[in-house]
């Protein structure tokens, strides 16, 4: 079974948040549907996507889970955008938190360091 994951996010200017997600994502979009939303693929089948909705931007929170956390932070401060958190929670598992400029949160987790 195949199962295709669309993970949205409600903003208020769709320029704006172009903008900061190509530098987040390091990409253009993948595709444009339509006038009011943008869609970047992180991975086979699992999409983000903004879509402009004033009335509910802010309040997007997405969790992804990546093998490459230090790479992709670094990378990602290269482009411009710093987190806005990191924690390490007590099993040594690393997150690193994104907001944009709604305060949608866009979570990097890493596994923990290894020596």
């Amino acid at each position: 079974m195949t199962v295709d994951l669309f993970a949205g996010t409600p903003v208020s200017d769709l320029e704006r948040a172009l903008a900061w997600y190509e530098r987040l994502f390091g990409a253009a979009p993948a595709f444009l549907p339509n006038d009011v939303e943008a869609v970047w693929e992180l991975a086979e089948h699992r999409y983000v996507f903004t879509e402009l909705r004033p009335g509910h931007a802010g309040h997007a929170m997405h969790p992804l889970f990546v093998d490459d956390l230090d790479e992709r932070v670094a990378a990602v401060a290269g482009r411009g955008i710093e987190p806005a958190e990191r924690e390490t929670y007590s099993n040594g598992v690393r997150k690193v938190t994104y907001r944009d400029p709604d305060g949608n949160e866009v979570g990097f987790g890493g596994a923990p360091v290894t020596s």
